[in-house]
């Protein structure tokens, strides 16, 4: 792994990996801004800015952005979460300089026409209904919503009908000319490249408008401070006449910069990974009570969570509870067996490994790595901290979290909540 760094007066940073052995590349610009930074009244904005910024530059129409790209035989998209969005594009090496200035483009010259803002608040609204026709999606965001109540990080991505079709043009633009800076933006580039090229690339196409030139915000971003929950109640409920009830059950976990994150990750493996993961066994393989069993560790600035999902039988709901409970209690209470951890790092070693064996999650990985933190670790040295974390850290860790008091989400065919609540008592 070559992964070189540059940062550029404005603050702006480069990171690249070269690969010489293949003949792809994948550029991505990843930008510090995400739903946790928006108030009530623009909720939403960072997700609808992302798909509005496709529609239109002063240098090409929407067709153009999405045909110059597909002509090639490359593809792009975006993305956008609680803490950050990100723009992407991967092509053929010879055609990384194209990609570098389309996507570039979108971030130094969109012009949100307000014709195009109307016709894209359509296509959120058609996003938000399709997430919730989809209970076994609508429910993480219920959880979200009742572990950290009505806050930022506890609202949704897509924001909500009504802040939707409230979000005027300007208030959107705006949102993209204060929060779009260099200083807040991490360029990635992965493949068969040369580090200094491409930087000379960026260079030149984000020069357009003087967008490296703009000045620096008069506002903070998110509170680096310890993020305070207001949960109004433990369990969130949506009576939906589904065929399954759809069940996810958590409780705080560590943030993003808790050095425990490897030790979180290796249990959470242990309890919902795979096939042999302790829920896994107990909930599917022994009592064939779910088809789909998981857990999953959120991290953020100043806060996270650790999470169990299941989808069962409505009538085998609160069994199910019972179940992630019980399984909550033993890790607790005794920590991992040896082969159990021994296992769940595999997992995550191997995990990490095979999936980046494109150059798109190579981009991704170094992109995020140093919006997030500042550095990118090497494969090495992240194998070394996995392999790090022993039986005592996680029985420590066990102990910690997994005896909180957890937050229940349900979708389903229930009209009262009071069944969940004493299932979670």
């Amino acid at each position: 792994m070559t992964v070189r760094r540059t940062v550029l007066a404005s603050g702006l940073r480069i990171v690249t990996e070269e690969i010489p052995a293949v003949r792809s590349a994948a550029f991505g610009i990843w930008v510090n801004v995400g739903s946790r930074d928006e108030s009530l009244k623009v909720a939403g904005a960072s997700h609808f800015l992302e798909h509005l910024l496709f529609k239109g530059t002063k240098r090409r129409s929407a067709l153009e952005i999405s045909s110059s790209i597909e002509a090639v035989g490359g593809e792009m998209n975006a993305f956008t979460s609680k803490e950050y969005t990100c723009f992407y594009a991967r092509v053929i090496d010879k055609d990384l300089p194209l990609a570098i200035d389309v996507i570039s483009d979108l971030i130094t010259s969109s012009v949100a026409k307000p014709s195009d803002v109307d016709a894209e608040r359509k296509v959120v609204l058609e996003e938000i209904s399709m997430r919730d026709d989809d209970p076994s999606d609508l429910v993480h965001e219920l959880f979200a919503e009742t572990f950290y109540g009505d806050t930022a990080l506890g609202r949704s991505i897509l924001g909500t009908t009504k802040s939707i079709k409230s979000l005027s043009r300007s208030a959107v633009f705006n949102y993209y000319k204060k929060r779009y800076l260099p200083e807040d933006i991490v360029v990635a580039v992965a493949g068969n490249i040369r580090h200094q090229q491409v930087v000379d690339q960026i260079i030149a196409a984000l020069s357009r408008d003087e967008f490296l030139d703009r000045a620096e915000k008069t506002f903070n971003l998110r509170p680096s401070q310890e993020f305070s929950r207001k949960p109004k109640r433990n369990v969130g409920l949506i009576n939906r006449k589904t065929e399954q009830a759809h069940i996810v059950l958590g409780m705080p976990g560590v943030n993003r910069d808790d050095k425990r994150r490897f030790a979180m990750a290796v249990l959470s493996s242990a309890l919902g990974g795979g096939m042999s993961s302790r829920l896994f066994q107990e909930i599917r393989e022994k009592r064939g009570l779910a088809y789909s069993v998981y857990s999953y560790a959120q991290q953020f600035a100043g806060s996270g969570f650790l999470a169990l999902y299941a989808g069962s039988t409505p009538s085998k709901a609160v069994e199910v509870i019972k179940i992630m409970r019980g399984v909550l209690e033993d890790v607790a209470n005794n920590g991992l067996t040896s082969e159990e951890l021994i296992k769940a790092q595999g997992s995550v070693s191997g995990s990490l490994v095979l999936g980046q064996e494109d150059t798109g999650s190579r981009m991704s990985r170094i992109g995020k790595s140093e919006l997030i933190y500042g550095q990118v670790l090497s494969f090495d040295e992240i194998l070394r901290e996995i392999s790090a974390v022993d039986s005592a850290a996680i029985a420590k860790l066990a102990s910690e979290v997994l005896g909180s008091a957890p937050s229940l989400a349900v979708v389903g065919p229930f009209a009262k909540r009071s069944i969940f609540e004493k299932a979670v008592k």
